[in-house]
């Protein structure tokens, strides 16, 4: 099972993001879809998807948050032709960041925002069997610019079996926020490969919950664990949800959580957000309790 899933959420236009973006890539599908009832925000819809084979997941949930360029996911590219290709397609009615050209960390390149607000970096690679197809990538800006590198060690030392890959920094004076430090640096975290730098304009924006990564956890010990490790903001504790010390979201839940409100009865599910709605950090007894025994909630 994927260690770390990044999640989206969208006012209306998960499932019909989820569908274009598995048009796109190889060794994509929809997994499932299912409908969370009777939310705040009133029925929410999920949808679990694959894209060039890693797990992504997807909310419908009204318009609190907005996607932003904090997260974006850079894709490595074999050839020139499939960066025109995925330009061509994720540009149609989006915003470019970065124009399409060469650089000097690729000869191919483009930073686009596409039509639903979701970022890609779409980058031709030299040796395309060292990169993960698609990498989120960080970008620590506005108040958290200058943090990349201890968000790197923090992660790295809450995630044990991570490892820290290829870190390059600013020159003195190159960029014009004399915060930032780093300009790229590669982490594998629980075998996820993640990109981490800082603006060198210092930004003007900022991660919030429209990006978040969740965390499957076999057992209420792990779940304790990580809400002890990545919990920094007491007002941003719901379902599962946590935000750490540098902004980052995360929803640390149980590994069939998602199978169980895709599959479960109607009932179950119904008993099932009854409960959580009620949680901030989930509690794998009482979730299973809600799901089997009605009677005794």
């Amino acid at each position: 099972m994927q260690k770390i899933i990044p999640h989206l959420w969208y006012d209306k236009e998960a499932v019909e993001a989820a569908q274009w973006y598995v048009s796109l890539f190889e060794d994509s599908r929809i997994i499932s879809s299912s409908i969370i009832p009777d939310t705040p925000s009133g029925d929410a819809q999920t949808v679990d998807f694959q894209l060039a084979g890693m797990r992504f997941s997807a909310i419908s949930a009204g318009p609190y948050f907005a996607l932003n360029p904090s997260i974006s996911l850079m894709v490595a590219c074999r050839n020139a032709e499939e960066v025109d290709r995925l330009y061509a397609s994720l540009s149609a009615d989006g915003t470019e960041l970065m124009p399409l050209g060469e650089y000097p960390f690729s000869k191919h390149y483009a930073w686009i925002q596409d039509k639903y607000g979701l970022s890609w970096q779409l980058m031709l690679v030299g040796k395309i069997e060292e990169h993960q197809r698609i990498r989120p990538s960080l970008l620590f800006a506005e108040d958290a610019c200058g943090k990349a590198e201890e968000a790197i060690n923090y992660y790295l030392s809450v995630f044990e079996g991570s490892n820290k890959g290829y870190v390059n920094y600013y020159k003195a004076g190159e960029p014009m926020d004399e915060r930032a430090k780093i300009n790229y640096s590669e982490l594998n975290i629980r075998g996820n490969q993640f990109i981490a730098m800082d603006h060198g304009f210092g930004g003007d924006f900022t991660f919030n919950e429209a990006f978040s990564f969740m965390i499957p956890c076999e057992d209420q010990e792990e779940i304790d664990y990580f809400w002890d490790k990545l919990s920094f903001v007491p007002e941003a504790e719901q379902c599962g949800w946590v935000k750490d010390q540098f902004g980052v979201s995360w929803q640390i839940v149980p590994e069939n959580m998602n199978d169980i409100m895709a599959n479960g009865t109607k009932e179950e599910v119904k008993r099932m957000t009854e409960a959580f709605l009620q949680m901030k950090k989930l509690d794998i007894a009482a979730l299973e309790k809600a799901r089997l025994f009605p009677q005794e909630r």
